[in-house]
C-alpha cells in the first residue's frame, strides 16, 4: 500500500479530510519510499527526486508548517509505510538527549572526537530518521548538530524532519548563531525544504462539540478522555524526558505533539516556570488529569498548577482536562485564591471553540 492509499483510507473513514497542502507534502514523502525499493543498493540514487529550483533531495525532507498543519501525521504515515525494519521515529528534543547520554558516554574513553561515533551509532542501525518537531533552543545542541547531521549524510541516512518554522528561524536569537548558521546551509543543500501551506489548522473540528473539560474526576471522566486520548495517538504512545537546567521532566505518555500526566506528576514535584515552559514549548495537546480542589492545604501544588496553566496558555497548547470542580469553583479560598481567579479565566477561555479545543 503506497501513502496516498492510505491517506484515502483515513479520508474515507471520517478520520481525515483531504487536504491539498498534505497531498503535496504526500508526494515528496512517497517518493522518498519506495524509491530504495526500486534500486539495486540499500538507498538507491535519489538525486533529484524531490529536487526543486535551488534545492538538493539527496538526503531527505524538511517539512515546516504552521501548528496544525497535520505534519506529524504525515510523517508517522511514511514511518509506518516504510519498506525496511532500520528505521527510527522520534520526538527531536528525545533524540538529541539521547544523542548528548551517547557523547558522554564515548568521551569516557578519552575519544578525541566523540560526534562522528555517536553518529556512526545511529547510521549503523538507522536508514531513515524520523524527527518530529525541530526546535533548536539550546546552545549545546546548536553547536553539535551541523557536524553530526553531516556524518549521518556522508552515511546516507534519509532524514524526514517536520518543524513549524523554516530553517532560517532555528536558534534565530540563540548566543553565537554564526557558529550554526553552516548547519542552516547544510539542510538546504542535502534536503529538501517544503512548506505545508494553508491557513486551515488540521487539528480544527476534530472535537467539535465534545468536552474537553470533565467533572468529576472519575470512571466515566477517564473513559471519555481515553476516547480522545486514541484518538489523537492512534494508540502509539511512548514516554518522554525533557531535560531542563540539569533536571529531568518526564511526560509519561507521549505521542503526534500530545502529552498526558496526571496532575500529582506536574504539580506536586518541584518544578518550576522552566520546566513548564519547556513542556508548553514541547507539547501542542495537553491532557492533564485528576485535578483536586485547591486550597490552603495545597497552596504549593496550586502555585505550580497556575505556573502551568499560563505556562500553555501563553504558548497556544491546547488542554484536555479532568477536575473535582469547574473552573470557577476549583479553589475552595484561603491562600492563593485571589491569584487563582485568572487561571479560572484561562481554564474557561481554554474550553472555547476560537481557542482550538480539539486534537491533530
Amino acid at each position: 500500500m503506497n501513502l496516498f492509499e492510505a491517506y484515502q483510507q483515513r479520508v474515507v473513514a471520517g478520520l481525515l479530510d483531504e487536504d491539498p497542502a498534505q497531498l503535496a507534502a504526500l508526494e515528496l514523502l512517497e517518493a522518498l519510499r519506495v524509491r530504495p525499493r526500486e534500486s539495486g543498493n540499500r538507498f538507491g540514487r535519489l538525486k533529484g527526486i524531490l529536487r526543486k529550483p535551488g534545492q538538493s533531495s539527496g538526503n531527505g525532507l524538511y517539512l515546516w508548517g504552521g501548528v496544525g498543519r497535520g505534519k506529524s501525521m504525515l510523517m508517522d504515515l511514511f514511518h509506518e509505510h516504510l519498506p525496511v525494519d532500520a528505521r527510527m521515529r522520534v520526538h527531536f528534543l528525545e533524540f538529541m538527549q539521547s544523542v548528548h547520554a551517547d557523547l558522554h558516554e564515548i568521551r569516557k574513553s578519552e575519544v578525541a572526537d566523540a560526534i562522528l561515533p555517536a553518529a556512526d551509532r545511529i547510521a549503523g542501525g538507522t536508514s531513515f530518521l524520523c524527527l518530529d518537531e525541530m526546535q533548536i533552543d539550546d546552545i549545546a545542541d546548536a553547536m553539535i548538530v551541523g557536524r553530526l547531521f553531516k556524518r549521518l549524510f556522508e552515511r546516507n541516512v534519509l532524514v524526514v524532519t517536520t518543524s513549524n518554522r523554516p530553517p532560517e528561524e532555528l536558534y534565530k536569537f540563540g548566543l553565537n548563531r554564526h557558529l550554526f548558521v553552516p548547519f542552516i546551509e547544510l539542510m538546504r543543500d542535502r534536503m529538501t525544504v517544503h512548506e505545508i501551506g494553508g491557513r486551515e489548522d488540521y487539528r480544527q473540528g476534530r472535537l467539535a462539540g465534545r468536552k474537553t473539560y470533565f467533572v468529576p474526576t472519575d470512571e466515566m471522566a477517564r473513559s471519555e478522555i481515553d476516547d480522545i486520548w486514541n484518538e489523537i495517538t492512534e494508540c502509539r504512545t511512548t514516554r518522554l524526558a525533557l531535560s531542563v537546567q540539569g533536571r529531568e521532566v518526564v511526560l509519561p505518555a507521549f505521542a503526534n505533539g500530545a502529552a498526558r500526566a496526571d496532575f500529582a506528576e506536574l504539580c506536586e514535584r518541584p518544578f518550576g516556570p522552566a520546566d513548564y515552559l519547556a513542556i508548553a514549548r514541547t507539547v501542542r495537546v495537553m491532557v492533564i488529569e485528576n485535578v483536586p480542589l485547591m486550597s490552603r492545604s495545597n497552596q504549593n501544588e496550586a502555585r505550580r498548577f497556575i505556573m502551568l496553566i499560563d505556562a500553555l496558555y501563553e504558548s497556544g497548547v491546547m488542554l484536555v482536562m479532568s477536575a473535582a470542580a469547574p473552573p470557577e469553583q476549583l479553589h475552595s479560598g484561603g491562600g492563593g485564591a485571589f491569584e487563582f481567579e485568572r487561571t479560572s479565566s484561562r481554564l474557561v477561555e481554554m474550553q472555547a471553540s476560537d481557542r482550538g479545543m480539539v486534537v491533530p
